[in-house]
């Protein structure tokens, strides 16, 4: 078949192997040129050389005192006699010299030389004896250009692998070392993701939904004067779905979306950085309008000058610098928006959080019980659930959960069911996933003692006792004293979601907390180690009433808290020694009035934590119900709707109403 003359034909990708293949070039052109032991030279002995000389075959005897070796060369006469016939060929690749026929290793050099000297005397020889030393230009050159070869060989390939892969030219590829490394998503393939797609987050997407509209009708906002916001920064903790709200407005605003990580643009190299942040809004503005979205910017956006050792020439310090200046430097009206995320808005630099660079601060918050039902409802989509499971139950039994944490919920759920061959994923499935990303992996075969066993089982119960016993403490669910993870036992609660907490809450979660040590001292008189989580816990709760939120009286409405994390007990204290004395007893009072408090508590209702205890040594896992059945209901039980709200009972509005009546 003829080939077409019109198609077009593909470049040569460059080899590092080429290097490779000039040094064997190099090796073969010394082993042919440059050594004399492949031209048809042949190795012989001190008797035979001994005899050659004495028929007067030798004209000459080349001594090279540097290797132990000596070059013999025979006679015109000589070479035609049938003894030499193997010597007698012309070499296939001559050099310059003359060649010589024999090669031979000897020992001592005095008497080899004495050797060949009284042969010469009594044979009345005229046969040439000189001596030199072995030198080989070939390998002199080798030597000398092998070194440079190797480098460029070895630079070639750090640019290649730098660059991003083998394809391409060479020069192409050393010089993509410069090119952003953004991803493209296009807005007619890529960027299908919406804001259905985005559970919860109502706040951000109310705030983030004008950026799409600043994109689609940019000229309603300028022809009135005003000028489009150059970026907005999403801040919140891991997991809450910032980068998922990002890619929702490129799919909305159906803009190409250039996608990164503030990492990308560290490298070895100094300069690169910098040529990969103008790389990239080069490429932003002649797609514009289009989103640039960099994800975990405080990689190069953190705070300039701060433990800065390497002095002032800093990578990425450069990097930093040349996005202040891209994002300042680029004109409003190019229709290019900057969306970075970061869970540490605390260390970026001010100048890159000022107004004229990323003019929104967006807020991505972890969503409340009913963003979480929403985000149940999304990621519950492609899960086969059976028809009884109350979404509402699930949005409650995930508190403190990010949308993160729910997609796992559901993963691990449907994993579980799997694992017991149901055919859809129960409510009892959800409950056995929430525990073991809690919890951890159950451990039932973990060897406990009889006497462990039972000090974990009053320890568990004396939590349960004194949550249940107080107001503002955690409702509870369940108690076990299976081993998870690295607990030997655990009490699952149901904690209220508050926007602020008063001090008498903070004691009784404290009190709580401490029950299980409480419940150990009442009932054996003796104290163990199990209780090391609760005392780092309280030990934490009592230090942030005291030091940061100002609860206690004798350091009074003072805090220690700084909230742009520049000084976190770091170097020096924001307060005295006497001070550092007065919060450290105020802290142990605070724990040892809880956990006398705790004691009380469990004085009173012995009988009850006993019967709990059993109770939980006979099963192993308790429920809300269990407690109901020993201790009755809680006179200060709060009940909700579906959506999460509390639900005020008829006698209790009926007698607030008849107060307002008679005031």
């Amino acid at each position: 078949m003829a080939k077409d003359n019109n198609t077009p034909q593909k470049k040569p990708k460059f080899s590092s192997w080429w290097i490779y293949g000039l040094i064997a070039i190099f090796l073969i052109a010394f082993q042919f040129f440059g050594s004399d032991n492949l031209a048809s030279t042949k190795k012989t002995t001190t008797s035979e050389l001994q005899e050659y000389l004495r028929n007067g075959d030798i004209t000459k005897i080349l001594i090279i005192t540097n290797t132990n070796q000596a070059k013999v060369f025979l006679s015109d006469e000589a070479l035609a006699k049938d003894v030499h016939k193997d010597v007698s060929e012309k070499p296939l690749f001559p050099s310059t010299g003359s060649i010589p026929q024999y090669v031979l290793d000897y020992g001592d050099l005095q008497i080899f030389q004495n050797e060949i000297t009284e042969i010469k005397k009594e044979n009345n020889l005229d046969t040439i004896v000189e001596f030199d030393k072995e030198s080989n230009v070939f390998m002199e050159l080798l030597l000398s250009i092998l070194p440079f070869v190797l480098i460029i060989g070895i630079w070639i390939y750090l640019m290649r692998r730098m660059s991003g892969g083998a394809g391409g030219g060479a020069g192409g590829q050393i010089f993509n070392i410069g090119k952003s490394k953004a991803k493209l998503f296009d807005e007619k393939t890529d960027t299908r993701t919406s804001f259905k797609d985005v559970a919860g987050l109502e706040g951000a997407k109310e705030e983030i939904e004008e950026i799409v509209e600043f994109l689609k009708h940019p000229d309603k906002y300028t022809s009135l004067g005003g000028k489009i916001p150059k970026g907005a920064l999403l801040v919140g903790p891991p997991g809450t779905g910032k980068t998922l709200l990002a890619k929702a407005v490129a799919g909305e605003a159906k803009v190409p979306f250039f996608s990164l990580s503030g990492s990308d643009f560290v490298e070895m190299f100094v300069g690169v950085g910098a040529s990969r942040v103008r790389d990239l809004f080069k490429q932003a503005k002649d797609k514009s309008p289009a989103i640039i979205f960099i994800d975990e910017i405080d990689a190069i956006g953190r705070a300039r000058g701060k433990n800065n050792f390497t002095g002032s020439n800093d990578e990425r310090e450069n990097t930093l610098n040349q996005l202040l200046t891209e994002m300042d430097g680029f004109g409003t009206n190019t229709n290019v928006i900057v969306l970075a995320a970061t869970n540490r808005a605390d260390v970026l630099d001010k100048a890159l959080m000022r107004a004229g660079r990323f003019d929104r601060q967006i807020y991505v918050d972890l969503p409340d019980i009913r963003e979480r039902k929403e985000i149940f409802e999304v990621h519950l989509r492609p899960i086969k659930t059976s028809e009884t499971l109350d979404l509402d139950f699930l949005a409650r039994q995930t508190p403190g959960f990010s949308g993160a944490d729910i997609a796992n919920v559901c993963n691990e759920a449907a994993l579980i069911a799997a694992r017991k061959e149901k055919k859809a994923v129960n409510k009892q499935d959800f409950l056995d996933a929430v525990d073991r990303i809690v919890g951890g992996l159950e451990k039932k075969n973990k060897i406990i003692t009889i006497e462990e066993k039972k000090t974990i089982a009053y320890h568990e119960a004396g939590h349960a006792t004194v949550s249940w016993m107080l107001e503002h403490a955690a409702p509870l669910v369940k108690v076990t004293i299976v081993p998870r993870g690295q607990s030997l036992g655990s009490a699952w609660y149901l904690p209220e979601e508050r926007l602020i907490v008063r001090p008498e809450q903070m004691k009784d979660e404290m009190c709580a907390t401490l029950g299980g040590r409480a419940a150990e001292k009442v009932i054996f008189d003796k104290i163990s180690t199990g209780a090391l989580s609760d005392l780092e816990k309280v030990t934490k709760q009592a230090r942030a009433m005291v030091t940061i939120y100002g609860l206690n009286d004798e350091i009074g409405n003072l805090t220690y808290y700084d909230s742009s994390g520049q000084n976190e007990y770091g170097f020096t204290k924001p307060y005295s020694e006497e001070t550092a004395q007065v919060i450290d007893q105020e802290i142990s009072k605070l724990i040892e009035e809880q956990y006398q408090r705790a004691v009380e508590v469990l004085k009173e209702n012995k009988d009850k934590l006993i019967a709990l205890a059993e109770r939980l040594l006979e099963k192993e896992v308790i429920f809300k119900e269990d407690l109901v059945k020993i201790f009755g209901s809680r006179p200060f039980e709060k009940e909700f709707d579906q959506k999460g709200q509390e639900i005020v009972s008829t006698e209790k509005l009926t007698a607030e109403e008849s107060t307002e009546e008679n005031n």
